[in-house]
């Protein structure tokens, strides 16, 4: 039995929460969920320019946690924009803080 995933700390709440390509439909797209925590990931780590373990810190994940996270995040957006597919962000265990 695995463990119950921890609350992960947030402080990312983007305005939008879909994007999708230009110009293809969207009932013909393949949708693509990005949590919470996986796009919090990707502002400390890629935007910020945060080390694994001081955005893990900011996270209160560990830093195996928080490359397994970033890691997910980069497959799916890399997906996303490889294969044309929308991306909705939305849920994951989190919580925010200020």
């Amino acid at each position: 039995m695995s463990r119950p995933c921890r609350c992960r700390r947030i402080k990312c709440n983007p305005d939008t929460n879909y994007f999708k390509p230009r110009g293809i439909p969207l009932d013909m797209l393949e949708e693509v969920n990005l949590t919470l925590d996986e796009l919090e990931a990707v502002r400390l780590a890629d935007f910020d320019g945060l080390y694994q373990e001081d955005a893990a810190k900011k996270m209160d994940v560990s830093r195996q946690t928080f490359g397994n996270i970033i890691n997910s995040a980069h497959k799916k957006i890399a997906d996303v924009l490889l294969n044309a597919k929308a991306l909705k962000i939305e849920g994951g265990t989190v919580k925010k803080v200020r």
